[in-house]
């Protein structure tokens, strides 16, 4: 038996087991090519900043597991980027996601969350998921960018292809590449004959005046921005409200006191992360992890979400503890390679939880049957049914 069997539907079980019986393991991916995965929060803390570790797919193995197969117009991003370009790059775009910068956002953020649940009307039942969790980070993402509002719902079925592959059409995940390398394509030309005051324009203005970004570099950095922007917080927003609602006394706590709510992101974020694997890594040479030797090639895939459940790390980790200390865990990267959006998900993130808990004190799961996404890609929820009510006098 793979040591990773289950690991989509129990995940969390399945990395108990792996940490206990072994440091690093041997598994075979969804593709069918090996891969090794390492779950330990010490290990896989110095595997996420460790430079032999590459992100670059031209030091994979042939035959290896290397993850989306994109055009080179989209494949030219952060991802897949070592120093000294990941450097280039990265601090091209990263005065877009500073503090001060999210901290302006907020405003529009809170803005955006209202209408959705104005939307909603005073009381009903709804998918959170496909209503608020999912156009809240991508309007919030699209407005940043600059991108009209009639292509965002295009964007959203072409990502959810992506993440969450339809076995039953291997031919969709190609067909929705096509459609976003024109899409964005399209995009790239319309800014550049009108350019206006968002963050395309400006990385068009870096690669057509100062030439520090290549075409393919600049498209594919758009993509990304878009695609992480998007899909981390789908996924962060709809499994904090759910392990808000499956813990009423955390829950209880929370309304109690809504303030304390800004303090309490992280542990979400531990507690249940977007993703189950970080992006896969390749070693440039041998390396050796816990003791386990990794030849040069091979796909690496390290395991924040174990990580973040490693007992040695986080005592009583697979509890929901919003008073926990959870600064250190790994959810959102470490290192060099930690996500640039990061704090414009927390705020995203925070802001919803607060407005919707604000807006609808009588909040609950309409459905037990919670149904997760299939996919190592994206640890988030196909649906989240749930009743709301407005506060009654």
């Amino acid at each position: 038996m793979d040591p990773a069997d289950g690991l989509l539907d129990h995940p969390y079980d399945v990395y108990r087991r792996l940490r206990e019986t072994a440091p690093v393991h041997r598994i075979t991916g969804p593709d069918g090519t090996p891969a090794w995965v390492v779950t330990r929060y010490d290990d896989v803390r110095a595997a996420l900043a460790d430079p032999r570790l590459s992100l670059d797919k031209r030091h994979a193995t042939a035959g290896t597991y290397k993850g989306f197969s994109l055009p080179p117009a989209l494949d030219a991003n952060l991802l897949n980027m070592d120093p000294p370009d990941h450097t280039r790059v990265r601090r091209l775009v990263g005065r877009a996601f500073t503090p001060r910068r999210v901290q302006q956002l907020r405003t529009p953020i809170r803005e955006t969350a209202d209408r959705l649940l104005d939307a909603l009307g005073t009381r009903g039942t709804t998918d959170l998921v496909a209503t608020y969790a999912a156009p809240l980070p991508i309007t919030v993402i699209c407005d940043l960018l600059g991108i009209p509002g009639h292509h965002r719902r295009d964007f959203r079925e072409w990502t959810d292809t992506l993440v969450a592959p339809d076995p039953a059409r291997p031919e969709a995940g190609k067909e929705a590449v096509v459609a976003m390398l024109g899409f964005f394509t399209r995009l790239l030309a319309d800014k550049r004959a009108e350019p206006a005051d968002d963050l395309l324009s400006d990385l068009i203005a870096v690669r057509d005046e100062g030439d520090r970004l290549s075409e393919d570099e600049l498209m594919s950095l758009a993509f990304l921005i878009l695609f992480a922007g998007y899909e981390n917080t789908v996924q962060l927003i709809g499994n904090s409200v759910l392990a808000l609602l499956q813990h009423p006394e955390q829950l209880a706590a929370v309304r109690e006191d809504p303030a304390r709510l800004a303090g309490t992101v992280e542990e979400f974020i531990r507690y249940e992360a977007p993703a189950l694997f970080a992006i896969r890594r390749f070693p440039v040479e041998d390396v050796t992890i816990a003791g386990v030797t990794i030849p040069a090639g091979e796909t690496v895939w390290v395991s924040p979400s174990a990580a973040n459940r490693d007992p040695d790390r986080f005592p009583d980790p697979d509890r929901l503890d919003l008073t926990r200390d959870a600064s250190g865990h790994l959810a959102l990267g470490h290192g060099i390679h930690y996500c640039l959006g990061a704090p414009l998900a927390r705020a995203e993130t925070e802001i919803a939880l607060a407005t919707l808990l604000e807006r609808f004190p009588e909040l609950a799961l309409a459905d037990d049957g919670i149904r997760w996404r299939r996919s190592l890609r994206a640890r988030g929820l196909v649906a989240l049914p749930v009743t709301y009510a407005q506060k009654s006098f």
